[in-house]
């Protein structure tokens, strides 16, 4: 797999419907993953909440969405991230290192619970990245 930029975009509540949307707009396939599903909740509140989802049309566009956790603060404006994900961690690793200089890292670069490598920061100029490689 080569590696690949692509935008994240959180929302509150409606993250299935506005993918299944875009699906209708750009078609390809759409894979949804929820809290429930994964455990990542505590809260039966989130089981049906969207923790990840991935369009990928033929065309080799790729949009990923997630609802974002009661907990958690959701301002419009802000709800725009930009992903790389890809197999070859040394390079993910370069791209870390360098987007760390001068970010706030929210998530470190390490394996995940769901056993990808992942990290989440933002950078010194206020963008959101998430980075997600293959496990070690």
């Amino acid at each position: 797999m080569a590696t690949h930029l692509n935008p994240y975009l959180n929302f509150r509540e409606n993250t299935r419907e506005a993918m299944e949307f875009y699906q209708t707009v750009f078609g390809g396939e759409l894979s949804i993953m929820t809290f429930g599903e994964m455990q990542m909740s505590e809260d039966p509140a989130e089981f049906e909440k969207v923790m990840h989802s991935q369009l990928e049309t033929p065309a080799g566009l790729i949009l990923q969405a997630a609802d974002v956790p009661n907990v958690m603060e959701l301002n419009p404006g802000d709800n725009v991230s930009v992903s790389v994900h890809g197999d070859d961690n040394a390079e993910l690793t370069g791209y870390w290192d360098r987007l760390s200089d001068g970010a706030t890292i929210t998530a470190p670069f390490e394996i995940a619970p769901w056993g990808d490598r992942f990290g989440m920061l933002v950078d010194r100029f206020g963008i959101n990245w998430l980075l997600n490689g293959v496990p070690d």
